[in-house]
């Protein structure tokens, strides 16, 4: 069997030619010839979030969005308190995890959740959880926009998901139970984890733990993706062992090249939905 990949990078690059064009659209229409802006607050001591941070930048501007990126110097409460009321602003994203975990969490919820362009606050959550229209974060969104350019039919698949984090594991299963999925929501204690991935229709690895899943715990004929972004001595690799897992599976996303290049354009994505939604309420 040969895996169909379902490569991100293209669907990444039309999402970045789209979504340019509705900046453009809005910068002339409502900014005054300004584009949207978007804020990324930061502690600056986490690499992971510093890189996230950059990520975004970069995807920003190769749309057109601007970026006010506010990492120390102003108390980080402040400046949310400022950015909510800053009609400039159409989505604000802390870029986590910060060193202290605890005060990352409780300065998310400080955050308007009509700007809650990564999905991140308590509203966002409650609002997916119900099957409600929601900002998501951006990875469990990413997979959803893979899923759907490549024409996966979702509805009925039994759906395993490998992680239970606030940010991928638990929005994917809400999204792709809002699809007509079938979920089972397993993690690194789930008592014989392989049993459970080797009965999936579809596995959506999302542990942040490398080669995880390996050939051994996927049935042949699997679609398999992979979340999984972790740095190594032999560079980013995935949650899956790739090599030993596409020769069984029906599709599989890689890593680098699959999830990664999706998600900030699903930040941007979001980002111009609401800044678009904010033009029309205008009038």
């Amino acid at each position: 069997m040969t895996a169909r990949l379902l490569d991100g990078r293209e669907l990444a690059t039309r999402l970045r030619t789209e979504l340019g064009e509705r900046v453009q659209r809005l910068a002339v229409t409502v900014g005054h010839g300004h584009p949207p802006v978007l804020a990324i607050l930061g502690d600056g001591h986490h690499g992971a979030a510093s890189l996230y941070a950059a990520s975004l930048e970069r995807a920003a501007r190769s749309v057109g969005v601007d970026t006010e990126t506010i990492v120390d110097g102003e108390s980080l409460v402040a400046a949310i308190e400022r950015l909510n009321g800053d009609p400039r602003i159409a989505g604000i994203v802390v870029a986590q995890p910060f060193e202290d975990v605890a005060a990352g969490r409780r300065l998310v919820e400080h955050i308007d959740p009509g700007k809650d362009v990564d999905g991140a606050t308590p509203t966002s959550a409650g609002r997916l959880a119900r099957g409600e229209p929601a900002f998501v974060p951006a990875t469990a969104l990413a997979v959803i926009a893979i899923i759907e350019e490549y024409e996966v039919p979702v509805a009925g698949l039994r759906a395993v998901i490998v992680g239970r984090s606030a940010v991928v594991g638990r929005p994917v299963a809400s999204a792709l139970l809002a699809r007509d999925a079938t979920i089972v929501v397993t993690h690194t204690a789930t008592r014989d984890l392989e049993a459970e991935t080797q009965r999936a229709d579809l596995l959506v690895a999302a542990a942040g733990v490398p080669g995880l899943i390996r050939g051994s715990m996927v049935a042949p004929g699997t679609i398999v993706v992979d979340c999984g972004i972790n740095a190594t001595p032999d560079g980013v690799v995935g949650d899956v062992a790739f090599d030993e897992v596409a020769p069984l599976a029906k599709a599989i996303t890689p890593v680098p090249g699959g999830i990664g290049p999706v998600t900030p354009m699903m930040v941007l994505r979001q980002l111009v939905e609401a800044a678009e939604r904010r033009a029309s309420a205008a009038g």
